[in-house]
């Protein structure tokens, strides 16, 4: 353990001269950022502060799903021209079960991880090994019309029946044909399973047993649930268009002022309220998702981190860029430039973030309570099957969710069968 915090203090206390040779490159795989400038004078910054060290990036799609399928084929074949990483919050229990991702224990001790949020620290691990460093952290918010709220007196909606019934109402009164009442992410991908997740947990249902292991799809509550997104989300405050949406296409929707209410991250703050990208900066309110009546509001945890590739060749020099991308002024900079939230827990007492970003205050509350996709290494079949579930269950309007949910299940308890098996002595 000694040796282990020796290597970590070397590599923030040395210059990179004095272990790396001239001229090295890193690898880093990433997504199409947004803002982009904060992340190219990241690495710029890290390439200043690191004479002879070059970051060179491949940009993979925008989309979680396509992107981890860039990443596994890599890990797949093992190839080590892939050093560092964007992982999803749902990944590290899979990319460590498959020996893809180094155990970073070595140079990210418990007293440095204490720094950071637990629950992004907790999606990290896996069977007592941290994986992965988390960047920034996300939970679902829902966004709103602040103005149309208060033009037709309604305060933000506690419950998804109240959202149905304000939105109709003003839709009623407004009579805007551009108008739409909702705007989320339904199309098929894993930012659907963030969405449902928090209809079907929120009426008291889950995606599954992690005890038991076992699908829950088919019982009346996550039924109940996404009977209600299928008839009065989809079918009756949105229209059509909201089943081929992603966040960059609901957000869209959303700041050219053509939906009342709006779901997405903390990161669509920022954009919603620049008068550059948005057409209702300062018409914009922020509110905890809404439940179902006698249930409790409940937030995906997202978010993305940064691991090594157990390929690498160069997992010292890995470390520090990822060191350099999580350290405190790196994260403050993206909070400041970018409204997403911060990992270390020491930023949200800070009063520069506070004051530009004010809403990342209350924001916290829902991140603390935030609740994450259950961490098992079958989670992407798993999330496979939900999606086609949830995307056939919701898109045709007389979809038969009885026999849906029950053959979602079905295949569900056969993947957890594997993986049963597998833990069995």
């Amino acid at each position: 353990m000694k040796a282990a915090l020796a290597i970590f203090a070397s590599l923030f206390l040395l210059p990179a001269a004095s272990i790396f040779p001239a001229e090295t490159q890193i690898r880093f795989v990433t997504w199409r950022p947004s803002p982009p400038g904060v992340w190219d004078q990241a690495i710029v910054d890290f390439e200043a502060a690191n004479p002879g060290i070059k970051v060179v990036r491949e940009v993979g799609p925008h989309s979680s799903t396509e992107f981890h399928d860039l990443v596994t084929q890599k890990l797949k074949n093992s190839d080590p021209e892939m050093d560092v990483f964007f992982m999803d919050v749902i990944w590290p229990a899979e990319f460590a079960s498959a020996g893809w991702a180094l155990p970073l224990d070595g140079f990210f001790p418990a007293a440095e991880q204490k720094k950071f949020l637990e629950a992004p620290i907790l999606a990290n691990t896996y069977q007592g090994r941290i994986y992965a460093v988390p960047v920034f952290i996300d939970a679902g918010l829902l966004y709103f019309r602040k103005d149309l709220l208060e033009k037709h007196a309604f305060a933000p909606p506690r419950t998804w029946p109240e959202l149905v019934r304000q939105a109709k109402a003003i839709l009623t009164k407004e009579d805007d044909p551009h108008l739409t009442g909702f705007s989320g992410q339904f199309k098929q991908y894993e930012g659907l399973i963030c969405d449902m997740m928090e209809y079907i947990l929120s009426n008291g249902g889950e995606l599954w047993d992690e005890k038991e292991l076992r699908g829950m799809l088919h019982l009346p509550k996550a039924k109940e649930a996404v009977r209600f997104v299928r008839d009065h989300i989809v079918g009756e405050i949105s229209h059509r268009g909201v089943l081929a949406y992603q966040e960059p296409e609901s957000l869209a929707v959303f700041t050219q002022g053509r939906a009342i209410f709006h779901r997405n991250w903390p990161y669509a703050w920022e954009v919603a309220g620049d008068p550059q990208r948005s057409r209702v900066a300062g018409k914009v309110g922020l509110a905890s998702l809404p439940a179902f009546p006698g249930g409790k509001s409940a937030a995906t945890l997202g978010g993305w981190q940064l691991g090594i590739s157990r390929f690498s060749r160069k997992p010292e020099l890995a470390w520090k860029f990822i060191a350099f991308m999580t350290s405190d002024r790196m994260q403050k900079r993206i909070a400041l430039y970018t409204g997403r939230g911060p990992t270390r827990k020491a930023l949200y007492r800070d009063a520069e973030i506070l004051k530009k970003q004010p809403q990342l205050r209350y924001q916290f509350e829902t991140f603390v309570q935030a609740v994450p996709r259950p961490r098992t290494p079958v989670y992407v079949p798993l999330s496979n099957i939900m999606q086609r579930y949830f995307s056939s269950a919701i898109s045709i309007p007389n979809s038969d969710i009885d026999q849906l949910a029950r053959l979602a299940s079905r295949d569900m308890d056969r993947v957890l069968d594997l993986l049963r098996t597998r833990m069995a002595p």
